[in-house]
């Protein structure tokens, strides 16, 4: 590695905080990660010394943090390997990456009986927007099974696979499970079957445990929110094959996505701009490069190996805690830093009130991914997930929570 990871924490200033008096243990980085000083001196620096709207202004402040925005551009395409930086989007999240592509794309180009394939392990954000197109065009879902050991069930997709299979959702990494999905196998498939079935994946957890080549992966769509990256809310990135992004219509109208305007009609700009109506999110956007060149600066790999080392560290001590049972793959090399579990006579609710107590804050619940919960024939789970940040001691903590809310529970 080329910092250790003591250094790494360092640059974290809510870690040197205390909750309830226990030094602060923060396990709930799935959810939302904890921002380095770098993210948030980058957007301070906007927000105190040179903040302007962009794009149209002609004074020195205005095109200043302009190019530093499509820089921005540059720098995402880069760090997931696009072609270009035409192919990247800015939105508010994930969630609105993909109601960008249900709405446009899907509303272009799905019909009656047409089939959606997604996946049992979907977050909510991957399911609801394509519920919403089914029921505007009559368009069909189809749902991709789990097996008894977590992973999805290949040979059920590949049956699923019609002349009506239009488009595919999957999620790269499970945010309730950690499962690593093979959507470069399922990818291929698709385009085995029919190269004109679009593929959209999920990455806003992928993106922030390993890295990531887009074109490797030949997805057709791409998305991950920059909050989970280390970087602010309401910044989210959706790639799309630039042949794809170009025949789709804009998704939202209004200013600075138009070429003219008149009443009797309107052109409008090339991809990505045509998708970007309204002032965006310029701060963010700068606190999203602050934080991709946070951890570009750290390496990927880096990361990728310092969280499967803390995941074979905590495994097997979870496993020596009795009644504790661990939802998803067994073998840590097909898990991202994602450990869900269910304690046998504890509702993951009280779980969780017990580790708050201890000082350290898990996710406890449906972590938006009912039919995936229904699937796992349980109503919620307790969910530790991971950080750059996070280390061995965290993990002890963890595990010594674990064994006060059984005594207690008991």
């Amino acid at each position: 590695m080329s910092r250790i990871v003591s250094s790494w924490r360092a640059d974290f200033p809510v870690l040197a905080t205390t909750m309830h008096g226990k030094p602060l243990v923060f396990l709930d980085s799935g959810a939302s990660a904890q921002k380095p000083r770098a993210v948030i001196e980058a957007m301070d620096r906007v927000l105190s010394g040179g903040y302007a709207n962009i794009h149209r202004g002609l004074y020195e402040i205005s095109q200043n943090l302009t190019a530093a925005f499509e820089d921005v551009r540059v720098r995402v395409a880069r760090f997931i390997g696009a072609e270009s930086e035409k192919e990247i989007v800015f939105t508010r999240n994930s969630t609105e990456a993909i109601n960008l592509v249900a709405q446009s794309w899907g509303r272009t180009h799905l019909w009656e009986g047409d089939e959606i394939i997604l996946s049992a392990m979907e977050h909510h954000a991957n399911i609801v927007p394509w519920q919403l197109l089914a029921e505007q065009t009559g368009c069909v879902i189809k749902v991709i099974p789990l097996t008894g050991e977590g992973h999805l069930d290949l040979s059920a997709f590949e049956q699923l696979l019609s002349e009506k299979t239009k488009l595919i959702g999957v999620v790269h990494v499970s945010n309730a499970l950690g499962t690593i999905n093979p959507v470069e196998a399922i990818i291929s498939a698709a385009r085995a079957f029919d190269p004109a079935i679009r593929v959209l994946v999920d990455g806003s957890q992928s993106a922030v445990h390993m890295a990531v080549d887009v074109r490797a992966m030949d997805a057709d769509f791409f998305v991950f929110t920059g909050h989970k990256l280390y970087g602010p809310t309401g910044i989210g990135v959706l790639y799309g094959k630039y042949a794809v992004l170009e025949a789709m219509p804009p998704y939202q109208g209004g200013g600075d996505m138009i070429e003219r305007v008149r009443f009797s009609g309107t052109t409008y700009k090339e991809p990505p701009y045509r998708f970007e109506a309204g002032t965006p999110a310029i701060v963010e956007v700068i606190g999203l490069g602050a934080a991709i060149d946070y951890v570009c600066e750290i390496g990927m790999e880096a990361i990728a190996a310092h969280e499967r080392a803390l995941l074979d560290y905590a495994t097997p001590l979870m496993n020596t805690l009795k009644g504790v049972r661990i939802h998803g793959p067994e073998n840590t090399a097909e898990k991202a830093g994602i450990l869900s579990f269910s304690v046998a006579g504890g509702h993951p609710s009280d779980i969780g009130m017990v580790l708050d107590q201890c000082g350290v804050a898990v996710r406890t619940g449906h972590h938006c991914c009912m039919p995936l919960m229904e699937a796992l024939g349980v109503e919620a789970t307790v969910r530790a997930s991971f950080g750059l940040y996070t280390n061995q001691d965290d993990l002890d903590a963890l595990v010594a929570g674990l064994n006060k809310a059984r005594m207690l529970l008991s």
